[in-house]
Parts: C-alpha cells; structure tokens; sequence
C-alpha cells in the first residue's frame, strides 16, 4: 500500500517596498489594496475550511507596511484623495481619480458591479480622449461613487463574508454618502488590524505554518558575491564596480528572523528566498540564521542532479538534505506545472473542473512515482486571484477540502513533513539560480541592471566612508542596537531597500509596468536619502533616469528652434508652438497643496538661449507669495545648474554645483514672473552640446523651506539637437 502523497502549498506574501522613509509618503497603493483583498482573504479561507493548511510565506517588509496603515502613518496618495469629500478635489485630484481609479481586473472586478462599470464608461471606457475632456461628464456624486467603488472592489470575498459592511454596500451599489464611504474605510481599517493577529492564530493552532523571506526580498547570492551569476550564464555582462557584500545579505536574513520573532512570537523555520533564488553561499548563511529547511524551484534541482530528475520525475517529489561546508537543511523544489496552473491557467475555468484537474494530477504522480513523498506547490499569494471570479474563493475552498479528503492524498506543512524524519537524499551542492531559468538573468546583465547595481555599489562604498558607525553596524548582523542614531539606522535601511530585487525586475527588457517609471525613481530615491543623510552631495547620476523610457507627462517635443519675448505674459500664441511640453499635473504627487499649483512646462531653444516657461493652474502672481523662489535645476554634460527666480525680480545669475557648493557663473539670466514664469537662460553657462540632453526639475520655496517639487519622481528630459532641429524638422 502507498504511503500518502504529501502535497504543500506554500503562498508567497510580498510587495515591493513603496515608501520613501523620508518623506513618509507611499508611491503606490499595492500593499494597502492587496491586504484588504489578498492577505485577509488567503488566511480567512483556511481558517474557515475543515482540513486547510498551509503556508504563508512573509516578507517582513511586507508586513513593516500593512502595520503602517494598521497605525495610520501611512501617507498614501490614493487614500488622501480618496478620503476628501468630491466637492472638495482639485482638477487634479479628479483626473487623478480618472487616471487612477480604475486600475482594476476589469473583467472580475469592475464589469460585474453595473455601476462601476457604467463610471467606466462615463470616464471614457479607457479610450484615446484625454482625461480632462472627460471631467466634465463627472458630478460631485460620481466621483463619490468612483471613491467608493475603487476601494470596495479590492475588497476580498472572505473579507466580504465576515464584514457586512462590505455587502451592505456593494448590496446598495450606487448614490453612495459621505458616512457609506466613511464606514467602507473604517471598516477596511479593521480588517488590516486583523491580518497579522489572524496569521499568528493560524500558526498557534496548527493551521498554518508562517515561513520568511529575507528583510527587503533581495536576491542573496547576487548579494554575495555577483561573480556567481557567470556559473549559470557564463555570457553575461557584469556590472563594472562589482559587487560582493555577504554580510549584507547575512544582516538581511537575522533582521528577517528577528522582525519574524517579534510579530509571531517565534523563530521561523524554513524560507522560500526571494524569487527561489539560492547558491552555496547563500544556503550556508541561511543555515547560519537558525532556518532549518529552503525552498526554491524544480529547474535549480534538475541542474544540481547529475542526471536531471531521470524518468518519472521522480526525484523532483522528495526533500534534500543539504549538506555543504559543515552545514545542514532541508531542501524542497516545488513543481513548476503544477504550481503555474494555478497562477496562470484555473482562473478562466469552472472551479470544480480546475480542482477535478488538479486532482487527478496529483493522482498521476503518485501512480507513475510510487517513492514520491512530497509535492510542494509555490506561487505568489496576492497577484493570480484578481483574474478569478470571487477573488478565487471556491477555488481555493474547494481546492483544500478535495486534498484533504483525497484517499492517498496528505495535505500537510513544512514543518509537519519534515517531523515525521523521511530518509532524503543528499546534495553536497546547489546550482545558482532562482525560479526563472535557473539563473539570475531577470536581475543582472542588462545594460539597465548594471547601471542599478554600480550605483547601488557606490552608496555603499560612500557609506562605509564616511560613517564609521554605518560601516559597524553593516558589519554587524541583525537589527540595529537600541542606541543605534536615527540617522545611521536609516543609512542602513535605505542600502538595504535598495538592495531589494523588485527594482531589478522592472530594469531591462523583460518585464513592462505602466508604473516602471515609479520604481526606477523609488530605487534613486533610496540612494540619495543614503547621501542626504550622510550630508553629501547626491552624485549627478541619480538625477537621470535609470529606465529609458520617456518621463511620465510628456507632451511634446520641441519641433522648431524659438525665441519668445520675456513678458510673463500669455502673449502671441505662436510663440511657444514649437515648444517641447510637459504636463506638470502628471508629475505631482498630490500630497502637498504647492504641488497641484503648477500645470505645465515649456521649454525650447534658438542659437545662443534656453527658453523656459512655467504655468499654474491660475495666474502665478497670485499663486504665489511675495517671498516665495521658484527655482529650476538643469543637470547635463556632467554638470549641474540652477536659476533661482522671486517675483519682483527679472535678472540673476546662473548658478553650477562645485565642490564648495552653488556658485555664481559669468552668464546673466532674464526672466518675469506675472501671469506666468518666462525664462531666457545662456546655452553657453550650460555647455550643451548638440545631442546631449539634460535634466530639470523645479522646486518651490517658502520661508526656506521646500514646498513643492516638480517632478516628484523622474526629472523632465530636455531634448536638445542645436540647429539639426531646424533641418529635421524643415517642413514644419
């Protein structure tokens, strides 16, 4: 008689880290809206399910987030705006409901709610039309309903089940109140308080068995020395700095288990490493760390047999014992087919059909591999169930229940399995890979990931310089003592984020996201708080654009060389016709009330000037304050510049950054700020040369301080060809 088929499903709970620490402000939502419909949801279905188990496999960074809107310090734009009454939003905060509000499944998520799907339609159905010729389908009552709508979609349907809030709402589905869309948040606020206490009650009762991934999901054997990458792609292009820091990785797996240790009251004792992404160096400090098993993908397994997993695949379906330089672990490899069905396939079928599917592989396994003992099922947690109806709730209960009840069929955990002492061959040895291709090619080798990398590189290197203290505590694994300075502290943290591989996975041509362009900026951004709290000046390389992809908001182009008069006033419109434009209103965060004042700039060039212009959303003169000083920063041919501009005043100097500081050049700038900011700045301070573009950005000052920066992200790419733009562009 056969012994039970184990089968273990393993979920992987993570997200990105979207917070910038200085600034206190998350860039995206995704943490927030995948809590109240992912992680609430994946927990609450095996609590209710007879016979579930499962484990959840957390990202402590993950869960530093959900506990920040737990606490409600979270500043998240998405739900500042979506929290003010409509009456009360800006233009742009509407377009940014339009433009925002509807990043949803748009078939399991927006279509089966008649009145969301018709607020679609009103907003234009996704079509060509700009968002703001589409405003003006938009009362104060819709917009309340799109408030509502956004958020109540990602409400998951266990949430749903246990909240009546949610159903009492979707129930009345339209003309939605003030108080309907304040008890939907105060409701959702409940439920994320109740996402970790549920996960650490599961585990207390044997329902559950939670595992980690280290601190800020890095890819460890990239942190240990990146020469390992050339082992599984002997071809690839390295970064130029290198980089081999093992103790970075060591500190980001005991502050893991650490932070593991204070939210559920003990050590863990596996890890799914991030992206499955494993060496013999990184296994052995995981050892190290106290973890007692690993898991990673079947395609790393295949290339550390001699032979693959032979006829049968049989190999695949048993644990490993790791056993390399004094050091031991269990390995588990999870069965890719298996495991993408889920992901990718069972969402457009029947529930029971997919299920009866499933099954009946599991059935095929046991009979054609009578010695397999375990099958482990690894995939994301979060992202497959917005592609199911009811956000995969039968599925998922129907799933559990038919494994648990399945004669010769074991629904079991990690940990459990591992109790019950099997025999398990041994591996002296692992091939360096992760779960795409058994190798690192997602995360280093491209032109975009090595430039990431050196970067990354060279904030270390200058931390380590200039800090002692930095240089100590990156020495030292685990969380910070007590008395660690603040500022230290973040050094460390802001290294460490920066080190995580979602910023790598958007690099390069292997993946695209409308939102690429806020990871690229949230990587730099992570970098220069590293020489912001170290008091240096942030390297000139930061400022550009890691991701080559037009900066968010471009309009235009300049088309044709110009010399506009410096009025500060809307005069001939032909004048700036020809100019290259930006959307200001798309570079903004919309977090603070300077920042939604500007709407647009131009900017454009004859023979010997660089024409600048700035637009409000009303007449600048009244915008802005006696004292306030509108400046822009000009970063090219590996200098930087900036024009600092007051109204009242109409002439200064160009300034550049030299190692002393801002310092006066010999080339005299014009410009008038009245109804709008005009500005005539000499190409020769700049040194621009045809073909080399720069980068601006603005800043708004009062009373010294920084009240509104444009863009908060990219910098705007000034496209300059000198005179080949009249020749290009003749037939204008």
């Amino acid at each position: 008689m056969h012994t039970p088929l184990s089968v273990i499903f393993i979920w992987h709970m993570h997200q990105p880290y979207y917070k910038d620490p200085l600034r206190g402000e998350y860039a995206l939502p995704w943490a927030y809206l995948h809590g109240i419909k992912d992680y609430y949801d994946m927990a609450a279905i095996v609590a209710e399910t007879p016979g579930a188990k499962a484990v959840f496999n957390l990202v402590p960074s993950l869960l530093e987030q959900l506990q920040d809107y737990v606490d409600g310090t979270a500043i998240d734009p998405f739900l500042v705006v979506a929290k003010k009454a409509p009456e009360e939003l800006s233009e742009d905060e509407q377009l940014f409901l339009l433009e925002n509000f509807f990043s949803a499944n748009r078939q399991r998520m927006i279509e089966p709610y008649p009145r969301y799907r018709d607020l679609l339609c009103l907003a234009g159905n996704g079509g060509p039309a700009r968002p703001a010729e589409r405003l003006r389908s938009f009362r104060p009552a819709d917009f309340l309903d799109l408030q509502v709508w956004f958020f109540l979609a990602w409400t998951g349907e266990a949430a749903r089940r246990h909240f009546p809030a949610f159903r009492e709402l979707i129930t009345k589905g339209s003309n939605f109140t003030l108080a309907d869309k304040e008890l939907l948040f105060k409701t959702q606020q409940e439920l994320l308080a109740a996402i970790i206490p549920l996960y650490r009650r599961l585990q207390q009762e044997g329902k559950a068995e939670l595992s980690v991934t280290p601190y800020y999901h890095p890819i460890l054997p990239l942190l240990c020395d990146q020469q390992t990458a050339r082992i599984a792609m002997p071809r690839v292009n390295l970064p130029v700095v290198g980089f081999k820091h093992p103790e970075d990785a060591r500190n980001q797996v005991a502050r893991a288990v650490a932070a593991f240790k204070e939210w559920f009251g003990r050590a863990p004792d596996g890890m799914w490493p991030s992206e499955g992404s494993v060496s013999d160096a990184a296994l052995n400090l995981i050892a190290e760390c106290g973890l007692h098993w690993v898991a990673t993908d079947e395609n790393v397994l295949v290339k550390s047999l001699p032979d693959g997993l032979g006829v049968g695949r049989e190999a695949l379906y048993h644990p490993y014992r790791y056993h390399h330089g004094g050091h031991d672990l269990q390995l588990f490899f999870r069965d890719h087919a298996l495991s993408d069905l889920i992901g990718f396939t069972y969402s457009q079928w029947d529930a029971a059909t997919a299920v009866d599917d499933f099954i009946g592989r599991l059935r095929e396994i046991r009979q054609a591999a009578p010695g397999a003992k375990v099958v482990p099922v690894i995939l994301d947690g979060e992202n497959a169930w917005e592609y199911y109806p009811d956000n995969a709730y039968e599925f998922l209960t129907q799933l559990y229940q038919r494994v648990a009840t399945e004669p010769g069929l074991q629904l079991t955990t990690c940990r459990e399995f591992l109790a019950h002492k099997h025999a398990a061959p041994t591996l002296t040895h692992i091939h360096p890979g992760s779960w795409i291709n058994a190798n690192y090619g997602i995360w280093i080798g491209h032109p975009e990931e090595n430039l990431a990398w050196d970067l990354l590189a060279k904030a270390r290197a200058a931390a380590l310089a200039n800090s002692p203290q930095v240089a100590e505590l990156l020495a030292s694994p685990g969380p910070a003592p007590a008395d660690t300075p603040a500022d230290v502290a973040m050094i460390v943290n802001a290294l460490f984020a920066a080190e995580g591989s979602d910023w790598f996975w958007w690099y390069g041509d292997d993946h695209f996201s409308p939102h690429a362009d806020r990871f690229d900026a949230l990587f730099r951004r992570h970098l220069m708080n590293v020489y912001r709290l170290l008091q240096l000046d942030i390297p000139l390389e930061l400022y550009e654009p890691i991701k080559k992809s037009g900066p968010a908001g471009l309009v235009r182009e300049p088309a044709a060389l110009l010399a506009p008069r410096i009025t500060g006033l809307v005069g001939d419109y032909f004048e700036w016709l020809a100019a290259g434009l930006y959307d200001l209103s798309r570079q903004s965060s919309a977090m603070h009330a300077a920042e939604s004042q500007l709407q647009s700039f131009y900017y454009g060039y004859d023979h010997t000037n660089l024409y600048l212009r700035i637009d409000g959303t009303r007449s600048l003169d009244k915008l802005l304050q006696k004292d306030d000083c509108l400046t822009v920063y000009l970063v090219g041919s590996g200098q930087e510049h900036r024009v600092s501009m007051r109204i009242g005043a109409s002439d200064g100097e160009l300034e550049k950054k030299g190692a002393d500081g801002w310092q006066t050049t010999a080339n005299h700038c014009h410009w008038q700020i009245r109804r709008i900011a005009e500005v005539r700045i000499p190409l020769a301070g700049l040194a621009l040369k045809a073909g080399q573009d720069c980068f601006a950005h603005l800043t708004l000052l009062r009373a010294n301080e920084e009240v509104g920066r444009w863009p908060t992200d990219t910098p705007m790419k000034l496209v300059y060809r000198g005179e080949e733009l009249e020749l290009d562009n003749w037939l204008i």
